[in-house]
This record gives C-alpha cells, sequence and structure tokens, in this order.
C-alpha cells in the first residue's frame, strides 16, 4: 500500500463517491471530504480505508484544522458545481457568475494553497483537479459561459502551478471530461445518448492512474476524457 492519504472534496456526488471506492477498493487510504460529514458517512459506512472529515472547502482556516495531524499524499479536487442555461447578459448572470467562480475556481486555489506546503516540504505527492471539456473549447460552453470560463480558469491555475511545484517532486494535473453519465445527468438531459457519456468508473480509473507512481512523470497535463462524446 502507498504510504499517505488521499483527500478527496465533493465525496458525497457522484463523482466523488466513485473515486473514494474506486482508491479504497485499490488499497489506498481516503479521506472523504463533505460539508455534511452525515451524509458522506452513511454514504461510506462499511468501506475499508475510508475517513470522512466535514468541512467547508472553501476556507483556509478548515483545511488547516481538519488535515492538521494528517500525512496526505495526494487529493483530487471534485468539489465545484455546474451553473447555465442562460446567455451571459441575461437575468440572473451575476449571481451565476459569483457561485461558479467560487465553487470551481476558488474551491480550488483554496485547496492548492493548503495542500502545497506539505508535499512541498515533504517532496512528494499529486493532486488531480477536475476540468472540463469546455475548458480549451469554450465555444463548447455557450448558454455556460460563467462555467466554461471558470474551468478554463481552473486549468490556467493547474499548469502555472504545477510548474511552480515540479522541482520540488509534487504534480499537478487535470482532467477534462465532457458529459459525466451521472442521474443527474440522465435527468436533465432525457433526449441525450448517454451511452456517448463519460462513466464515472472510468473517469475514476484514469484519476486513480494519475494519482499513482506509475504517473510519476506526468505533471502539468489536461487529459481529455471525452467517452464516445467526439474528439
Amino acid at each position: 500500500m502507498e504510504k499517505g492519504e488521499i483527500v478527496v472534496t465533493g465525496a458525497s456526488g457522484a463523482l466523488g463517491s466513485g473515486v473514494v471506492r474506486a482508491l479504497c477498493a485499490s488499497g489506498r487510504r481516503v479521506i472523504a471530504v463533505e460539508r455534511d460529514a452525515t451524509r458522506a458517512a452513511q454514504a461510506f459506512a462499511g468501506i475499508a480505508n475510508c475517513r470522512v472529515l466535514g468541512f467547508d472547502v472553501s476556507s483556509q482556516a478548515a483545511w488547516q484544522s481538519a488535515l492538521a495531524d494528517s500525512e496526505i499524499s495526494g487529493a483530487v479536487l471534485v468539489a465545484g458545481t455546474w451553473k447555465g442555461g442562460a446567455r451571459l447578459f441575461e437575468a440572473g448572470g451575476d449571481a451565476i457568475w459569483s457561485t461558479v467562480m467560487s465553487a470551481n475556481l476558488e474551491t480550488t486555489r483554496i485547496a492548492l494553497q493548503a495542500l502545497l506546503p506539505r508535499m512541498v516540504a515533504a517532496k512528494s505527492g499529486s493532486i488531480v483537479a477536475i476540468g472540463s471539456r469546455s475548458a480549451p473549447r469554450p465555444w463548447e460552453g455557450a448558454r455556460a459561459a460563467a462555467y466554461a470560463a471558470s474551468k478554463a480558469a481552473v486549468l490556467a491555475l493547474v499548469q502555472a502551478t504545477a510548474a511552480e511545484v515540479l522541482a520540488d517532486g509534487v504534480r499537478i494535473n487535470a482532467v477534462l471530461p465532457s458529459t459525466i453519465d451521472t442521474p443527474a445527468n440522465r435527468t436533465a438531459m432525457p433526449d441525450h445518448d448517454p451511452s456517448k457519456w463519460v462513466s464515472v468508473e472510468s473517469l475514476s480509473g484514469v484519476i486513480a492512474f494519475l494519482l499513482s507512481d506509475a504517473a510519476r512523470d506526468i505533471s502539468g497535463a489536461a487529459l481529455p476524457v471525452f467517452g464516445k462524446d467526439g474528439v
């Protein structure tokens, strides 16, 4: 078993829970992070190698307090949100912008600032951020411009920060999924073909690889995970 624990934020969501289960099944020790610790504890009851912490990932102080005595070897920054359906200038645009920038970009920044000092000190560590296909292809984010902008900013942040810590033995990468096959997405898009979407299991496997020593020479990557949804 590899040393250290893997932090997974947004652990109770469809992707987060899939990542937690995949990592635990492979023998990795996982810290499942959710604001609602009770819900997370119920979701992961009986899963070996998993412990649950409840705190607000948008708070630097909460990160420091919650993980003060933990040995962290990696992290998967799943916490985030999607808001769309209207053009940028239409009613509600300011609120949507604020929500997605806070949930997607700011939580990534705060997590990196909380996790990197200990990883740099240890001269090892791997972090995977969840981007989006719309990050390098923002024109596909029409009617979700704020979301596309937030994920493009996450990608830029990941790649710039990866270059800052590469010499310290720390790796940071991003995965760029297209639509993920989740119950919520099936409900929201009943006329679409989910067989073309990215499965949670497949995406979790890609993330597990990036965290592993097998990916020790990969950092600053923006890895497309598009399923059958085109290239």
